[in-house]
Order: C-alpha cells, then sequence, then structure tokens
C-alpha cells in the first residue's frame, strides 16, 4: 500500500520549498519560544540551514534594492551588494542572534579574591533595533567576588560583550541582559556596568546630532546597596570622558 506521504502535494514534498526563516519560526513557535531582536536563536537552527537564511536574506535584500530603484545587474558597485549586506547581517552586525554562546571556562575562587576588579573599556559594536543603524561605544564591568565566585578569563567578559551586543539593540536592554548573563556565569556579591555609546540613528538621520551620546548602567548586589563602593567602581572607571 501507497505511503500517503509519498504522494505529490503531501507534507514531505511542501517542506522541500518552504522558506528556511519559516521552518526556523515554526520551532520556536512550537517550542514557545520568542524571536525578538535582540534574542539568540542558535538552538532552533540545525546545521547547513544558516547558508540558507544567508541565500533567503540575500533574495530579499535584492529586492529591496529593486525597490529603491537602483540597477543592480547595470552597476559595478552594486552588483553583489545584497549578497555582501546578508553576510554582514547573519556572519558580523547580528552573529549574536545565532551564534552558539562563546565557550567560557569557569574556575573556582581557589584564593577567595573578594576585591574590586574592573575590566573595561570593552568596545561595543551593535545597532538599533528601531532602524538598523550603528551603536558604536565602551563597557565597563565592575566585579566584587566571594569565595563562592567562580573566575572567568579577562577575555571572556569581552567575549560575552561581544555576543549580547552582536543583535539588534536598545541600549537600555542590551545592558541588563548582559548583567543577567554575567551574573548567572560568575555568582559575584555585586555587579556594576556602565555603557558609553554614539547611535547613529540620532546623528547620521533625525535630529542629526553628531556630538550626542548616552550613558547608562546597571548595579546589581552590593553595588546597589552600598553607595561607597558604587562611588568606588565610578571613580576607577579611566577616561570615561
Amino acid at each position: 500500500m501507497p505511503n500517503p506521504t509519498d504522494a505529490p502535494g503531501a507534507s514531505g514534498a511542501d517542506d522541500e520549498g518552504t522558506p528556511v526563516s519559516v521552518k526556523i519560526r515554526e520551532r520556536l513557535a512550537a517550542a514557545r519560544q520568542r524571536c525578538h531582536a535582540n534574542d539568540n536563536i542558535a538552538e532552533f537552527i540545525e546545521p547547513g540551514e544558516l547558508e540558507q537564511l544567508l541565500d533567503e536574506v540575500e533574495s530579499k535584500m535584492q529586492g529591496v534594492l529593486d525597490s529603491l530603484v537602483i540597477d543592480t545587474a547595470g552597476d559595478h558597485n552594486t552588483r553583489s551588494t545584497a549578497r555582501r549586506v546578508a553576510k554582514m547581517y547573519i556572519n558580523e552586525v547580528f552573529k549574536g542572534r545565532y551564534a552558539a554562546p562563546p565557550p567560557i571556562t569557569e574556575f573556582p575562587n581557589a584564593e577567595r579574591l573578594n576585591e574590586l576588579m574592573i575590566v573595561g573599556p570593552i568596545t561595543v559594536r551593535s545597532a538599533c533595533s528601531h532602524h538598523f543603524c550603528p551603536v558604536i561605544g565602551k563597557i565597563w564591568i565592575g566585579v566584587m567576588p566571594n569565595e563562592h565566585t567562580n573566575v572567568i578569563g579577562l577575555s571572556k567578559y569581552a567575549r560575552l560583550v561581544d555576543w549580547v551586543m552582536g543583535r539588534p539593540q536598545i541600549q537600555e536592554e542590551a545592558v541588563i541582559q548582559l548583567a543577567d548573563l554575567i551574573m548567572e556565569k560568575t555568582q559575584p556579591d555585586g555587579l556594576a556596568i556602565v555603557m558609553e555609546a554614539s547611535h547613529f540613528c540620532m546623528s547620521w538621520r533625525g535630529v542629526r546630532e553628531m556630538d550626542s551620546k548616552m550613558l547608562n548602567s546597571v548595579m546589581r548586589g552590593v553595588f546597589l546597596t552600598d553607595p561607597t563602593l558604587r562611588r568606588e567602581f565610578l571613580s576607577l572607571i579611566p577616561g570615561r570622558g
């Protein structure tokens, strides 16, 4: 007796022509997971699908260029722009959405370190989720460890920053997201993060204000309850101006 799934138009055949973005969305929906601009969706992408997604984004980007009335076939400068933009978004600018978390080796606090440690400035390269314009800035991280804190290498803080910021973001949400991640990884008595960034959605468009920057902070644990420690951290940030 023939298998109904082998018939023309059966689900297996239909799946063949389904865009990979739709397949990924269906997995997210089945798991009741959202896919906001600043979410990481790596675990819902199967091997080989990222290249398919790149092809799909290239095709859609070519449609955008066509609608902008740009003759990419005749213009040597834009002939491969759709592909370049697709690669930029998926492999570089928004890589934090599609890549798995960076491997972070955690060590016990064998020396029972309990003094304030500051890491930074760490360069931020992100994009605002309103206009996809660049957000460029710096982050400083203050950690107050305890004897149970997991110690991670200094370069690992930069990797975590790059992973979280490599998505379309709102600065206020990005700093909170980063703080949650570092608290989970290290379990310190306190965590402080300061971010200062220029937003090209202000300087490149809109009001076109070139010198304006956004500065915000997140304080957790003892940094929130101890004003002296908070002042010490802020005073030790070098060259923030």
